[in-house]
């Protein structure tokens, strides 16, 4: 027999062996890897963005639950930074709603898991000189609001919600800036027409724009009894008046709200946005 023919032969059973041997464990591996495929969670659809959910939970959070809070942001600090649009571009971030509720607690552990400071923060610790130095820097920027259109100076008058926790100095210091800033005739934000009850009583109830469950509106009274626009069945932010039926919505500037009227009864409601104008009837 040929050699040549045996060693060929040889060399073909050798090498499939081969295949074979060094195959079957990426086969092995294959399978456990597909069948780790199939035990994948439901991700968030961003993903790997964090999902909203928890983003918008850690910024209502910041507003009044420290334990709730901490037990979301100690595992994952970065969420100190979160920041969410409530409704037409009102931004808010988690330091900003501590920030404008007086929250000084909150956010001095913000700040510790890397939250950045803003003006407004700094003006409700009452940091008069970071403050100062700040409008000194850029003239008139005393006149930019915060979340929600609140003011600079309405952020330092909360500073002193937690007055019992504060030393004379942070009180000192707290008084030295709204003094300042009373003093400047421009930082306490636009001011609004005001409404009686009886005309927010008209604006209440329930707005629809389409055939979904969730397609609408409701107009309600929200704590500091203004009236309010959120999602169908919730509360939202603050309606304010700037006349003819027409509305801001928290202060955001390029979005207005407009009911119309007949008979002295609200029929509808629409808001005009720069690219969409959308009609929500009274249900």
């Amino acid at each position: 027999m040929d050699k040549t023919l045996i060693s060929r032969r040889t060399l073909v059973k050798s090498s499939l062996f081969g295949m074979l041997a060094a195959s079957i464990p990426s086969i092995v591996y294959a399978k456990n890897m597909f069948s780790d495929v199939s035990e994948v969670p439901k991700l968030f659809h961003r993903y790997p963005s964090i999902d909203d959910a928890i983003v918008n939970e850690v910024v209502g959070k910041s507003h009044f639950d420290f334990d709730g809070l901490k037990s979301l942001v100690d595992k994952r600090p970065e969420l100190a930074r979160a920041t969410w649009d409530w409704s037409f571009g009102d931004w808010e971030s988690a330091i900003g709603a501590a920030s404008h509720v007086g929250r000084r607690d909150i956010v001095q552990y913000l700040i510790e898991k890397g939250a950045r400071p803003t003006m407004f923060t700094y003006a409700m610790l009452g940091a008069f000189e970071v403050v100062k130095a700040m409008i000194e820097m850029t003239p008139n920027i005393q006149k930019l609001s915060g979340p929600h259109g609140i003011s600079l100076l309405d952020h330092a008058k909360v500073g002193l919600r937690m007055k019992d926790n504060m030393t004379s100095q942070e009180i000192l210091n707290s008084e030295q800036l709204i003094d300042y800033l009373e003093g400047l005739g421009n930082a306490g934000g636009k001011t609004y027409q005001s409404l009686t009850n009886d005309e927010k009583e008209k604006y209440l109830g329930d707005y629809k724009y389409g055939d979904g469950e969730t397609d609408g509106f409701s107009v309600k009274l929200n704590m500091r009894k203004m009236i309010a626009l959120g999602k169908l069945g919730k509360f939202g932010g603050g309606l304010l008046p700037i006349g003819d039926h027409k509305f801001l919505y928290n202060g955001v500037s390029s979005v207005y709200i407009a009911f119309q009227v007949e008979d002295q009864k609200v029929k509808s409601l629409t808001i005009h946005e720069p690219d969409l104008t959308l009609v929500a009837r009274k249900i």
